[in-house]
């Protein structure tokens, strides 16, 4: 096994480079050790052993085995979930709402559900679980720019619904209700999803709609 960090070599941070492949080494090592023996049996002295590197780098650079777990989660899945750009945004929203189905029904997906159980007392734990959902909600925001860019949609539409719509219906289900995802689930979730982005409230604040609430 070749040892990416010689014990005289200062550990450096930075873009690319050895930081990266440490980083990248322990992540997948992470993942591995996750797959094969779930959460509960993950040790941060395990994986340093098999990613070839020293425990006081893992402690040092993640803190916690929690927040290395969710980190190594999460980069696996935004890697999974590429923004799709299908020419349209049904196309889109079918093809995210299809790629998060086959995660959340995989064995990472599984894991997912595990960790997000995990305690969230630790603020690098709540950071890193902020970092992932800001990069989903940032998707959002691509797909719907793109769509008010082909006019299929109207300036002005909010990306947050369209995500808490289509990721929500997903994880409800992997995670609480423990439903079985059928074959056509994110052709229908899309349409909800249209329906809902074309709405009349589309626009309105919470407190413009609450407002007009009798």
């Amino acid at each position: 096994m070749t040892n990416l960090e010689p014990g005289a070599a200062p550990v450096r941070r930075r873009t690319g480079g050895r930081s990266a492949r440490i980083r990248a080494a322990v992540l997948d090592t992470t993942i591995d050790a996750l797959v094969e023996h779930g959460i509960d049996q993950v040790s941060i002295a395990d994986i340093a052993a098999k990613a070839g590197v020293h425990e006081t780098s893992i402690y040092r650079r993640w803190g916690t085995r929690e927040t290395l777990i969710v980190d190594a989660l999460f980069a696996r899945t935004e890697h999974d979930l590429p923004i799709p750009d299908t020419g349209s945004l049904r196309g889109d929203l079918i093809a995210a709402a299809r790629s998060l189905a086959e995660l959340l029904s995989s064995p990472i997906g599984a894991l997912i559900a595990g960790a997000s159980a995990l305690s969230v007392d630790d603020p690098d734990l709540a950071a890193t679980r902020d970092r992932y959902w800001a990069s989903r909600f940032a998707f959002a925001d691509i797909v719907v720019r793109r769509a008010v860019e082909r006019g299929e949609l109207p300036p002005g539409v909010q990306p947050r619904p369209a995500m808490d719509m289509l990721a929500g219906a997903l994880h409800m289900r992997a995670m609480l209700t423990h439903e079985p995802f059928e074959p056509d689930l994110p052709e229908r979730l899309a349409d909800v999803v249209l329906f809902g982005l074309h709405g009349p409230h589309v626009n309105k604040s919470n407190d413009d709609i609450t407002a007009r609430r009798p």
